[in-house]
């Protein structure tokens, strides 16, 4: 599961496809929506607030986390160049 933690106008500026949106101000009250049995990677911008998110599921007892290093910008220029960036 892709795990976008950012704010609704820069999903729309970008995304990674298939990606679940849940702006990280509301991740504690929307925990319940996720599969805590599912693999996790969640992201963000640059990958400040995608870590505080996994550092969230961790300790909410999701199995498998991870943060995507440098966010979607590092995503955008190492593995997307199509991708805009902001």
């Amino acid at each position: 599961m892709l795990l976008d933690v950012r704010e609704p106008w820069e999903a729309d500026l970008v995304a990674i496809a298939g990606s679940i949106l849940i702006p990280l101000h509301e991740l504690g009250a929307r925990t319940r929506e996720l599969d805590p049995a599912a693999s996790v990677v969640v992201y963000c911008h640059l990958g400040v607030r995608s870590r505080l998110a996994a550092e969230h599921l961790i300790a909410a007892g999701f199995a498998e986390v991870r943060n995507l290093t440098g966010g979607i910008d590092a995503w955008s220029l190492t593995v997307d160049p199509e991708l805009a960036r902001y």
